[in-house]
């Protein structure tokens, strides 16, 4: 499968500590379905997924306790903050996923809610495995280390 390009400019919500607490292994972009007033909620730049999972139910995937809030300006007929919402994929796609998650310790996690260029919301997925202690370490060393090395290299060239 071709690698995804990663999301531009029009990132509505990103879960930064995925790539602290996953090994992120791969990337697929998904559709949501979402309702008027989430859209224009995700539109104003106010969610959240740093808590959120996709998970399967019934043979198709949702966004699990992704946190939306609702529309100010909106009527009576709000949505619920933090309800499930289903993506939409290509049954390759799920299959792919359905056999990493089969797997030992894997999960697949959001890396980013966002708009493409022709406003549809997609979400980026991460199928990610769970970092340990140890390991949490030595990528905050390797990062520092390559901070480090990028200083040294800037004051001598």
């Amino acid at each position: 499968m071709a690698k995804k390009k990663q999301p531009d400019g029009n990132i509505v919500a990103r879960n930064r500590k995925a790539r602290h607490n996953y090994f992120i292994e791969d990337n697929i972009e998904a559709g949501l379905v979402l309702v008027g007033t989430e859209v224009k909620s995700l539109r104003a730049g106010r969610a959240s997924i740093e808590e959120a999972y996709a998970a399967e139910q019934d043979g198709e995937l949702f966004l699990v306790n992704a946190y939306i809030p609702e529309y100010q300006a909106g009527r009576q007929e709000q949505h619920e903050t933090r309800r499930p919402r289903k993506l939409l994929l290509r049954k390759r796609e799920m299959a792919k996923l359905a056999r990493a998650v089969s797997r030992d310790g894997m999960t697949i996690v959001p890396l980013a809610v966002y708009f493409n260029e022709r406003g549809i919301a997609k979400a980026d997925l991460g199928i990610a495995k769970g970092k340990r202690q140890h390991d949490k370490r030595a990528t905050s060393k390797d990062r520092d280390w390559k901070r480090q090395q990028a200083r040294i290299m800037r004051g001598k060239g």
